[in-house]
């Protein structure tokens, strides 16, 4: 990951940053953390789920109004990722995100003894850059 990514993980619990660095080794696919990527104040998750319900011509990027219903990112205890392509280009694909999903899984399992849940595994609504405690 790049000095860019380790920045925006500030203030996600610590053993998610050494999953996350255990898990470059070896990794299908380089990957990224994304702008929101680490932790949210609440003002930031208010906007991110506005996204979708005040301009329509968006889609809906969470369901978690950091109010009402909070997200693990305001806690601290999650994180996005994306691909990184050889072009340099950010990927949400599928099947690349779900094969380093995997594998962040396995690490955080194998190594730390952890069961991170990963946001491609839940049933009604796919979060597939997302991992949480």
């Amino acid at each position: 990951m790049n000095t860019r990514s380790f920045e925006r993980l500030k203030g996600v619990n610590p053993i998610l940053i050494d999953i996350l660095i255990e898990s470059q080794y070896n990794s299908p696919h380089r990957f990224e953390i994304p702008r929101d990527g680490g932790l949210r104040t609440t003002e930031r998750q208010q906007e991110l789920y506005s996204y979708g319900r005040t301009d329509k011509s968006k889609k809906i990027i969470t369901y978690t109004d950091g109010v009402i219903k909070k997200s693990e990112h305001q806690k601290g205890t999650a994180f996005d990722i994306f691909i990184l392509l050889p072009n340099g280009k950010a990927s949400w694909g599928k099947v690349m995100l779900t094969e380093v999903a995997r594998h962040i899984q396995k690490v955080a399992k194998e190594k730390f003894n952890v069961d991170l849940t990963w946001g491609g595994d839940w049933t009604k609504f796919k979060d597939l850059p997302h991992f949480q405690l």
